[in-house]
């Protein structure tokens, strides 16, 4: 498993904030909605109920009635349960204790930013695993420059400067002073093979880092694709699904009527309200998944869609051939 880099994990960190904070709005949005729900099976309840004394309808109107209001106040009490949880994510990840951070009720009704067409591939060069992955393979090149400079000679030039006498009383006069200046040359005659094998290494090594480079740049296409398509598909299946809302309350609407004018039976009514409340919580989850999807694409680009970041890396180890 590769180690995430400091620019990896902080992007990691707020693509992971971005998505608890939109599972905690997709959650508000459920709880309004099914607060709402609880609300209208309520007076569902009662019509039964006045319609049985009444004697207009069966005792086992009120009892689906009341089954159905029971079922949604508990699905409305089980999601306090998963907004406890991503609000305490989100305390977490940015250094509070869940104890003492809240953040009131505010239904997810954002729409996903507008992308534009054609998001030039510069924009990747800004990504920390990529960055790292040229700089290594960057290393990996030099590597080989001085694996190959170790089989040249070593040449050095010195020189020598003093005097010289047969007695102390002339090493300072001119006759007695002296210099010279020459090269000298060292070279390992047998080392075997050491400096060929450390070579090899050298190169193998380089390969291997442009592998890396290479396959890290193709996974970040990859994710930029993926939430691309991911986007431009949820975005047809939100138009239908809100249809399908509409559909749904037209159908609970007549069916209401119907069973209020004796001509249907409380069946009906309450498949309607169920097929109805299931068709809104989709579009919830439809919307915060457009919002996930965002928050991922912008992690997959290394920050946005503008090009203006100053950010961009050399991509010639992987176009440049080895020594």
């Amino acid at each position: 498993m590769k180690r995430l880099g400091t620019g990896d994990l902080i992007f990691s960190l707020q693509a992971e904030l971005a998505v608890d904070y939109f599972n905690l709005r997709s959650a508000d949005a459920q709880q309004r909605l099914l607060d709402n729900t609880v609300t209208s099976y309520q007076d569902s309840l009662h019509l039964a109920q006045d319609r049985l004394e009444g004697g207009a309808t069966p005792a086992s109107d009120v009892a689906q009635a009341k089954t159905q209001l029971d079922t949604a106040r508990v699905q409305d009490t089980d999601i306090a349960v998963a907004r406890a949880q991503y609000e305490h994510a989100i305390a977490v990840l940015i250094g509070k204790p869940p104890a003492q951070f809240t953040l009131a009720s505010s239904p997810l009704d954002l729409a996903p930013p507008q992308i534009p067409a054609g998001l030039p591939s510069e924009l990747l060069e800004r990504r920390p695993d990529i960055a790292a992955a040229e700089r290594r393979a960057s290393a990996a090149n030099e590597r080989i420059g001085i694996a190959i400079a170790a089989h040249y000679p070593s040449i050095s030039l010195s020189g020598l400067a003093g005097a010289e006498g047969t007695s102390p009383a002339n090493w300072f006069n001119w006759p007695s002073l002296f210099w010279a200046v020459g090269t000298s040359v060292t070279e390992t005659v047998y080392d075997g093979g050491r400096r060929h094998a450390k070579t090899d290494a050298a190169r193998d090594g380089y390969d291997a880092a442009i592998a890396d480079y290479r396959q890290t740049t193709l996974t970040a296409f990859r994710q930029v694709e993926d939430n691309l398509a991911a986007l431009h598909i949820l975005a047809d299946e939100a138009q239908q699904q809100d249809e399908a809302v509409d559909s749904a309350k037209t159908n609970l609407q007549l069916f209401t009527e119907r069973y209020v004018g004796g001509r249907d039976s409380f069946f009906r009514v309450t498949t309607a309200k169920t097929n109805y409340l299931d068709n809104e919580r989709s579009q919830v989850e439809i919307r915060r998944r457009r919002m996930e999807t965002a928050a991922l694409l912008v992690k997959a680009l290394g920050g946005g869609w503008s090009a203006s970041s100053g950010l961009a890396l050399n991509w010639a180890p992987v176009t440049a051939g080895r020594p």
